[in-house]
This record gives C-alpha cells, sequence and structure tokens, in this order.
C-alpha cells in the first residue's frame, strides 16, 4: 500500500531530543504515534520519549546525525513523508533523504521495568554541570554514588581503577540505603539538558526521568 504523504515540521522539543538520540546510538526507528525510543549498540543506555510531534508512519534513519545535519541547512524546513524518503524543502530549495531498512538499526524490544530503587535523589542542572566539569578537568572516568552510615548521599568523579586518583565530590540527599557505592561510566550519562529525578537500584540499574520534559533513560551500572 503506498504511504499517503505526510507533511510536517518538527518542534524545537524535537529537534534537541533527536539530537540527544544521537548521541546514544547513530540510527533510529519512528514508530507511528508521538514515542520513540532508543537504545545504544552496548544495550547499557535506554531512553523513551513522548514527543510534542506525531509522526503519521513508520521510518527508519541509519545516521541520525547526518539526517539532523541535512534539516540544519534549512531555517525552517517542512518534511514531506513519502514511500521511501522525506523530502525536506523551504522555499525553493529541498532535499531528499531516503529511508533505511528498519532491519539494520538498533532498537528497544520491550520496556523496562524500574527495581524499588536503593537511593533516590533530584539531580539539578547545575550539580549535573558541576560533575561533568570535573571528571573533564581531572581527566577521571568514573562517577560514584557513595551512601554513607546515615544514608546520605554523595556523587563524585574520579579513577576508581587508581587508589590515588584525584577527585571531586558533592552532596545530593538523604536517605539512600546506608553504606553502598553505585559505579556509573561518566560517558553513559548523555541526558538532555534538565534537573531529573534519580532512582538507583543495587540490582545493576538506574533510572533519570527528565522533571520538565516528558523524557527518561535507563543506565546500567558498572560492575563494582
Amino acid at each position: 500500500m503506498t504511504r499517503r504523504k505526510i507533511d510536517m515540521k518538527l518542534s524545537n522539543d524535537t529537534r534537541e531530543v533527536l539530537k540527544n538520540y544521537s548521541t546514544i546510538n547513530a540510527n533510529l526507528l519512528v514508530t507511528s504515534g508521538n514515542q520513540i525510543a532508543t537504545m545504544s549498540q552496548m544495550k547499557n543506555i535506554v531512553s523513551k520519549a513522548t514527543l510534542p510531534d506525531t509522526f503519521e508512519s513508520e521510518f527508519a534513519i541509519y545516521d541520525l546525525n547526518e539526517f539532523l545535519s541535512a534539516m540544519s541547512l534549512f531555517e525552517d524546513p517542512e518534511l514531506d513523508f513519502g514511500d521511501s524518503s522525506v523530502k525536506i524543502s523551504q522555499g525553493g530549495q529541498s532535499l531528499n533523504y531516503f529511508y533505511s531498512d528498519p532491519t539494520v538499526v538498533t532498537t528497544p524490544k520491550s520496556d523496562i521495568t524500574m527495581p524499588d530503587p536503593d537511593a533516590t535523589f533530584t539531580l539539578k542542572q547545575s550539580v549535573f554541570n558541576q560533575v561533568l566539569k570535573a571528571s573533564s578537568v581531572l581527566g577521571v572516568p568514573d562517577m560514584v554514588l557513595d551512601v554513607d552510615e546515615t544514608g546520605r548521599m554523595n556523587l563524585r568523579v574520579s579513577d576508581r581503577k587508581n587508589d590515588t586518583s584525584n577527585s571531586f565530590s558533592v552532596e545530593v540527599g538523604e536517605g539512600g540505603t546506608p553504606n553502598q557505592k553505585f559505579f556509573f561510566k561518566v560517558e553513559n550519562l548523555k541526558l538532555l539538558s534538565g534537573d531529573y529525578e534519580v532512582k538507583v537500584s543495587s540490582k545493576g540499574i538506574s533510572n533519570f526521568k527528565n522533571v520538565n520534559k516528558d523524557v527518561e533513560y535507563f543506565i546500567a551500572l558498572e560492575t563494582a
């Protein structure tokens, strides 16, 4: 059956999510509706989002960053979705961008159920920026959530393979399960900007849910 041609413009919020998703996985399967999901090639990062825009039919993009770069050739492009490609146009200029075979893109096959958390806290964007900057300045790859004997929680960046590693820490809350450590790779924290409600489980999984936008991430913890 021939696909009905659909014309639309992408909102800035949708573009922001797509740009963020391009850092997690180069390719993306877009299903009909206003929800999308992505998964890293290593399957250690999964994200799902509800968009302000609705897609009428399914299509796959093999190189999402290339697709976004193609869109950036236009100031305010209109997208016409056809059977095998999308026409990106504005005024008298246009570009034809072909879809990928959906079978060659990596996409989540099922929803993730978050276990009961051992630590829950709010991660402010300003604090997260400090953590990322400290990781870069000190040249350290790991972020550790330390929960002390009283349940107080601190985020610390360091190199866990180096006992004399420089480190930076910041308190993020109280009420965690005492005497716990949870390990992340900083490179896996590919979050859309904003504040997050964070849940961390000793079963090896964490959940970052954006406070103001309908997007969340499930990030696997590193083994101790």
